[in-house]
């Protein structure tokens, strides 16, 4: 597995040196040059069919109802709600989500070994100012006949989002860039802190945080409330805004996902802030 994700990483890495408007060199030459098959080029991936994508939308409203739903109970779930889907379907497309149950168990699997994993720093820690600590975290977003993924940095004192992407694919870039905008408007955190994810524990990710001089926190496997802030707001941002809203289109999400993040930023009451807004709390 992880020999392939690399052989997909070296080839995606070429495709970005073609020059498609190239007039003086041929793509053929372009693909000679770089050891690159032709065909590959033109390679779409095979998209999910539209049974999937609906058992992907009521795995994720089922998840975010109950996260600590594995495999064998979400596929029980769709079997009582009259779909046909086996564990090895649903273990398939919760992956695809990055969905993990979140009960206390064994190391049965291990991280990618290539990848280095941080220890947890904010056990005990009591979070008084704004830009001590941010998080982030990718969440599933459905669409009528698709799905993206969105990921969002959040203040954990304010509960403030500092910044959010859509994306149609789990790659690295959609995250570098919402980090990017985050430290470029609102300056940097003492502690980041983060799940497991590939994207995070990558080495384009973690070194574009040490570079900023900022500590690397992360989650240990399967614990929910190590990120628990940001876990909050996929609850939020689903009930009050995705699930409502029936998104058709990732243009039609980017659109009311930026109406409702400035909405929660700006006019949403905390309870847990004394009934003030994020901006409130952040920007005073």
């Amino acid at each position: 597995m992880v020999k392939k994700k690399a052989q997909l990483l070296m080839l995606n890495q070429k495709r970005q040196l073609l020059d498609y408007d190239e007039k003086d060199l041929s793509l053929r030459r372009q693909c000679k040059v770089f050891s690159l098959n032709r065909s590959s080029i033109y390679y779409q991936p095979i998209p999910e069919n539209l049974y999937n994508i609906q058992l992907m939308n009521l795995i994720d409203q089922k998840y975010t109802q109950m996260p600590y739903y594995g495999v064998p109970r979400m596929t029980e779930h769709l079997r009582q709600s009259g779909y046909v889907a086996g564990a090895k379907l649903v273990r398939r497309l919760m992956r695809q989500m990055g969905l993990q149950a979140i009960y206390p168990k064994p190391k049965t699997s291990k991280p990618n070994s290539e990848h280095r994993i941080y220890p947890y720093l904010l056990r005990d820690v009591t979070i008084k100012k704004p830009n001590h600590v941010w998080s982030t975290d990718i969440t599933y977003v459905r669409l009528l006949n698709g799905f993206a993924y969105l990921v969002a940095i959040i203040d954990w004192f304010s509960r403030y989002v500092l910044a959010w992407r859509l994306s149609n694919s789990m790659e690295v870039d959609f995250c570098l860039d919402c980090l990017d905008e985050a430290v470029r408007y609102y300056g940097k955190p003492e502690i980041f802190n983060t799940d497991q994810g590939s994207q995070f524990t990558s080495i384009d990710f973690t070194e574009r945080l040490k570079g900023n001089g900022i500590a690397i926190s992360m989650d240990g496997r399967g614990r929910f409330f190590d990120n628990i802030f940001i876990e909050r707001l996929w609850r939020t941002v689903k009930y009050e805004n995705i699930y409502i809203q029936d998104y058709q289109t990732i243009p039609d999400a980017r659109t009311g996902l930026g109406d409702y993040f400035s909405l929660y930023n700006t006019c949403r009451l905390h309870s847990s802030l004394n009934y003030k807004t994020p901006a409130k709390i952040y920007l005073n």
